[in-house]
């Protein structure tokens, strides 16, 4: 299988936890990166890189020539839709097998869920097969997102409210993502992965501050101060407001489903937040 599988977003959140799961499985995989002087340390880790850019829709079908499977991860940006449809038009003129997609816990009535529905409607009327992955929110934002403000406030902002999310860890999401890719019996379904409890961000805010041995602190903020820091970072407005909405849910309670996915496909319970938390102890310091 070796040089089969394409991996996008190699160097995101998912992504990377994909490759280097595919590496330690045997596995060299092909990595779609927009520029490649990322190609070295790619290499480095084992895998194949290959430059790919969707708005460059010769660079997709190079990429893919030789292509048995796709783990897709689709960029979030406002035409995300749009970009993925150049995808699986090519993988399917690529006679590409299987596309395994990240997709987000499905949610009536926000943007997100309309975006993810529509680009697994488009690989489904395809023809080619497919897993649907779809996640809650990731603990790696704890990382990514809210780092700096840890480190410097003790504290992370949002307004997500009191509501509880069953925030799972990036790690197992890419377990079940490889489980997909390299074993049979996962084509045609739709998998919800989320961790093994929802957590208020309060709560979270306690478990780091066990983990951290100081206070942390979750400030709930107005929706119009996040909205005024997301525009003040150059955010597109489409993408400001699918985030807004986003948190909206969050605080509405709708992101509070706990499935059993991750036990189910890797034999494995999900990583416990405090688990990340010891992990990911280092970045907060």
């Amino acid at each position: 299988m070796s040089n089969t599988i394409l991996v996008t977003g190699a160097t995101g959140n998912v992504g990377s936890q994909v490759v280097q799961q595919l590496v330690a499985s045997g596995i060299m995989p092909r990595v779609a990166v927009r520029s490649m002087n990322k190609a070295e340390s790619l290499k480095k880790a084992g895998a194949e890189p290959v430059e790919m850019d969707l708005e460059r829709p010769e660079t997709v079908q190079s990429a893919l020539t030789g292509v048995e499977k796709v783990f897709l991860v689709s960029p979030f940006v406002p035409n995300m839709v749009e970009l993925t449809a150049i995808l699986i038009e090519t993988a399917k003129r690529a006679n590409v097998q299987q596309i395994v997609k990240l997709s987000a816990l499905a949610q009536p009535g926000i943007a997100l869920s309309k975006w993810h529905s529509e680009m697994e409607n488009a690989i489904t009327s395809s023809g080619i097969s497919f897993t649907f992955l779809r996640p809650n929110g990731f603990m790696q934002n704890f990382v990514n997102a809210m780092a700096e403000t840890i480190k410097s406030d003790k504290a992370f902002y949002l307004n997500a409210g009191d509501g509880k999310v069953s925030f799972v860890d990036t790690r197992d999401i890419a377990s079940v993502a490889v489980a997909a890719l390299i074993t049979s019996g996962h084509e045609g379904q739709s998998y919800t992965i989320t961790g093994a409890e929802a957590l208020s961000h309060a709560e979270s805010a306690s478990i780091l501050s066990q983990v951290l041995g100081r206070t942390i602190n979750y400030v709930d903020v107005p929706e119009d101060v996040v909205r005024q820091g997301m525009q003040g970072a150059g955010m597109p407005e489409p993408t400001v407001n699918a985030l807004l909405e986003l948190y909206a849910s969050y605080k509405a309670g709708q992101a509070a489903t706990v499935s059993p996915v991750v036990e189910q496909v890797t034999g494995k319970q999900p990583i416990s937040f405090e688990q990340f938390a010891k992990d990911y102890a280092e970045v907060w310091q």
